[in-house]
């Protein structure tokens, strides 16, 4: 990189760092004297049910202000589809109002039917008072007693604030629509309508520190506390059965194994040989595709990284609740700047590979999870573009997209390839390798590969389930999550549990004269991934009202890219502990 590189690179980090930050309002210290204008964004309306599908504020026919001005946001707050504007309410620091009017306008038929088709979708709009997040439904729809012909639609045209303050801060602030102040939108026809609003500021003593307790809470009330405390002791007491179970089993089959080798050894007569041992000449040997091999377990030591500075950043508490933009800011620049190590776990396997093609090999490791979620974005943009949805990225925010990949990811992956490739060391095998491969023996259906990796996926997911619903109603819901503790307990058993069944049925698969285990054991580690996506098929249409193409796709889409990272991280572990217990093994007996 030539000197003038730098300077690009400093300000696209200045700027990812600032969006740890979240959405800021323009008064820093949050102080306020009487009368003076506290900032109210208008941010988002859409679906409720449909969290991705959101539309700008003003893209329903609302009152405008005079100026609109536009919030400037961080990278994470534009990639979570929030679009500041000024709104139309003035709510000035402990100024009560009765009734005051925004707007008196007519609606033509278009409107009217734009707001209907609103209502009939379950529109909430989402604003931020001084940095604090406050929701509201647009309308309603009257259905008692009758046919879906009969429905009556009403738009709420006064909106009620409830702000709490303490000294010179705001602390809390709730929203309620006024159910006698509506607008029948039932048929197509010009309406007169005046949207109005009042507000009440009352005084609490909760302090500042604390005003975003609240809505943490929710994930932390005992009953959902008690969910996710059955949940640990369900993965853990899953976890010291399996482990205690295959600890046990292997340890005796390892003493006999070990035991009858040494026998073996000390008869001279020709005794038929069978087992692990006698498999030895073949089980280092390298295996096909090992350019793609490596390339996998780079990319998935990468997404591991990835994972353990997320979990670090969460237990940290920097993730606070209505932050989300701090979760895609720290993932876009956690993943630029450990791409470097994916470049040397790659590069420097591959050359223990005995690979020579290690530009090629980089190569592979750079688009080998950046490609697909490269093009599933592409699509997904586009459909959000079509949509006119908040959910797709301006023009900017691309740019500082393709810059950070360009400046910080691709040369640390180079960098770390090259010092993969220049500080490469042996494959340290315990046995030679023959030169000629031994056949295999034919096997049951069961121990082919499928088989195997349903039986390797199944039980890490078990241990996992009860808390995906929770992440999955937080991510593609209105739940809000906080127990990263948890979260990063599960997390551990997850690793455990898919180390364990690998290791244990790369034993069974070796004792039975198999000895292509590489790519088995990834496969085998990676499964889980798949079991989760077909989770995602359960979630869909059994707990979720998600509906509609752009929603749909949006979660297909990029659930897909979320299980195919597990599918590597995954992969990567169980093929890593596969390796050492194979090591330790073949280093017990002696091999001639």
């Amino acid at each position: 990189m030539g000197p003038l590189s730098g300077a690009p690179l400093l300000a696209v980090f200045s700027l990812l760092v600032s969006g740890l930050g979240g959405v800021r309002s323009d008064a820093a210290d949050h102080r306020y004297k009487e009368g003076e204008q506290v900032p109210l964004y208008a941010n988002k309306v859409g679906p409720f049910h449909n969290p991705s599908e959101t539309y700008r504020y003003f893209d329903l026919p609302f009152c405008m202000p005079d100026h609109v001005k536009e919030k400037k946001e961080a990278l994470g707050e534009v990639l979570n589809g929030d679009r500041l504007v000024s709104a139309p309410f003035m709510l000035d620091f402990l100024k009560n109002k009765e009734s005051e009017v925004v707007c008196k306008k007519k609606l033509t038929k278009e409107e009217v039917a734009q707001f209907r088709s609103a209502v009939m979708k379950d529109y909430y709009f989402q604003m931020y008072y001084d940095d604090l997040p406050i929701w509201g439904f647009i309308g309603k729809v009257d259905k008692e007693g009758k046919d879906p012909g009969e429905y009556k639609y009403f738009l709420y045209k006064h909106v009620h604030f409830d702000v709490f303050y303490n000294g010179d801060r705001v602390i809390e602030i709730n929203v309620k629509t006024d159910p006698n102040a509506l607008l029948d939108l039932t048929t197509d026809k010009e309406t007169d309508v005046e949207f109005s609003y009042s507000v009440k500021w009352k005084e609490t003593n909760t302090p500042f520190e604390k005003r975003m307790d609240k809505y943490s809470q929710s994930s932390s009330l005992p009953h959902h506390l008690e969910i996710h405390w059955f949940s640990i002791i369900n993965s853990c007491v899953t976890v010291l059965l399996l482990t205690g179970f295959l600890a046990t089993i292997l340890m005796r089959v390892l003493k006999n194994d070990f035991i009858k080798y040494a026998h073996d050894e000390e008869s001279a007569e020709d005794a038929e040989e069978t087992g692990w041992k006698y498999i030895h000449g073949d089980v280092f040997r390298y295996p096909k595709f090992k350019s793609l091999f490596a390339a996998a377990i780079g990319s998935g030591t990468q997404l591991f990284t990835l994972t353990v500075f997320i979990f670090i950043l969460a237990l940290v508490g920097v993730f606070y609740p209505y932050n989300r933009g701090a979760l895609f800011t720290a993932l876009v620049v956690i993943y630029a700047l450990t791409s470097g190590i994916a470049g040397y776990t790659a590069t420097s396997f591959y050359c223990q590979l005995e690979g020579t093609n290690w530009v090629r090999n980089l190569l592979l490791t750079g688009c080998l999870f950046c490609g697909p979620l490269f093009l599933t974005f592409c699509f997904l943009n586009t459909v959000a573009i079509v949509y006119t949805a908040t959910a797709a990225l301006p023009f900017g925010t691309i740019v500082v997209i393709a810059l950070i990949w360009t400046l910080v990811t691709s040369p640390l992956l180079v960098l770390g390839g090259i010092a993969g490739k220049n500080g490469k060391s042996e494959f340290q095998a315990p046995c030679r390798t023959t030169k000629y491969p031994r056949e295999i023996p034919p096997l049951p259906w069961y121990r082919s590969t499928i088989p195997q990796m349903a039986m390797a996926g199944f039980l890490p997911f078990s241990a996992i389930y009860i808390e995906l619903y929770y992440i999955f109603a937080s991510v593609w819901g209105h739940r809000i999550y906080t127990i990263y503790s948890i979260l990063f307990i599960v997390f551990i058993i997850l690793l455990i549990v898919t180390a364990f069944i690998t290791v244990a049925l790369t034993y069974f698969q070796l004792a039975a004269e198999d000895h292509e285990w590489w790519w088995r054991s990834f496969l085998c580690g990676g499964s889980t991934g798949l079991f989760i996506y077909a989770y995602c098929l359960y979630y869909y249409y059994a707990r979720s009202d998600m509906s509609g193409f752009m929603q749909t796709s949006f979660f297909f889409g990029y659930m897909a890219c979320i299980c195919y990272g597990f599918f590597l991280m995954l992969g990567s572990i169980g093929f890593r502990a596969a390796l050492l217990f194979i090591r330790h093994i073949y280093r017990s007996i002696k091999c001639e």
